[in-house]
């Protein structure tokens, strides 16, 4: 889908509040509230919009320290491989997973309570898995910048 310049106005709006009301987004963009409505629905089938969300406060919900997990395989059996990706897509302290290029082959962004906590995770869960030859860990001190809107 080739995207106009009224398709990024309307990106750029619901990524900044995806609850604006469907009025007030047309009229700000310059349409009809129908038209809009088939806009944004075009986009959602056209798998631009992926999904519609509330950003929560780790913190608030207990959930204190961060940090990012640099993961080495031990070698990329393909058995161990899928055991490791689904143990990590099933964990809910593991935010975020990237295969990637360079000395890491995974990096996790993890949250837990607390430092007792995420150390439970290292010693019961990720140098359980049969996978995992070493991890490398960065606390996260403060965030700088995180879940900006894409700017289309």
């Amino acid at each position: 889908m080739k995207l106009d310049d009224r398709d990024r106005r309307i990106l750029k709006m619901l990524q900044e509040d995806c609850r604006i009301s469907n009025a007030d987004l047309a009229e700000a963009v310059g349409m009809s509230s129908s038209a809009l409505w088939r806009r944004v629905r075009a986009l959602e089938e056209a798998g631009v919009i992926e999904r519609y969300g509330a950003i929560v406060s780790a913190p608030a919900m207990g959930l204190g320290f961060e940090a990012l997990v640099h993961v080495q395989l031990t070698r990329h059996d393909p058995e161990k491989l899928v055991e490791f990706i689904r143990a990590v897509e099933t964990s809910p302290l593991v935010q975020e997973c990237y295969a990637t290029t360079g000395q890491a082959d995974y990096h996790l962004r993890v949250l837990a309570p607390d430092l007792e906590a995420y150390n439970r995770f290292l010693e019961e869960f990720l140098f359980r898995l049969p996978a995992v030859a070493s991890a490398q860990t960065n606390v996260v001190l403060r965030t700088i910048k995180r879940d900006r809107p894409l700017v289309p």
